[in-house]
């Protein structure tokens, strides 16, 4: 299964935010860090605040923050929230299946077990599991980034 760029980044907010969770942060600075568009982020965050996940404050001082400790938030139903309803194969809809084998084909089945044990193994994980290694991830993340010099001018 691969996940959408929707679900990494939802992941990847989650974990940055819990990595100094008494610390609020924008999206522009979200978005530097891991080098992603703004406009996405700001997506995200509003899908993870409406999810419960998320504060977003607004104003002076605002930004985003952690809306329930990290040993709440479950990896496999922030998955299931942002993924939407797994989608394997064409069967697995309930519209447009023209496959002539469907009424007999095991693979559906199969590819349903192997969904449902990858949910499994998402559920044993919450987001605490993620940053339980906080220091090694703050010397990452919040690091200074070098800004890129502007270039130099030539004299005429």
């Amino acid at each position: 299964m691969k996940l959408t760029a929707f679900t990494d980044y939802s992941l990847r907010v989650l974990i940055y935010l819990a990595a100094q969770p008494k610390r609020r942060a924008t999206i522009a600075e979200i978005a530097a860090t891991f080098d992603v568009s703004e406009n996405h982020l700001t997506k995200v965050a509003h899908c993870l605040g409406k999810g419960g996940w998320l504060a977003n404050v607004r104003g002076k001082g605002g930004g985003l923050e952690l809306a329930m400790p990290p040993e709440l938030v479950g990896v496999g139903r922030v998955v299931r929230e942002t993924e939407g309803v797994a989608m394997l194969a064409e069967c697995f809809g309930d519209e447009g299946n023209n496959c002539s084998i469907a009424s007999i084909c095991r693979l559906r089945g199969v590819l349903g077990e192997a969904a449902r044990a990858f949910y499994a193994v998402l559920d044993r994980y919450t987001l605490a599991d993620l940053v339980h290694n906080r220091h090694s991830l703050a010397k990452v993340l919040f690091t200074e980034r070098p800004v890129a010099a502007p270039a130099s001018r030539r004299a005429a």
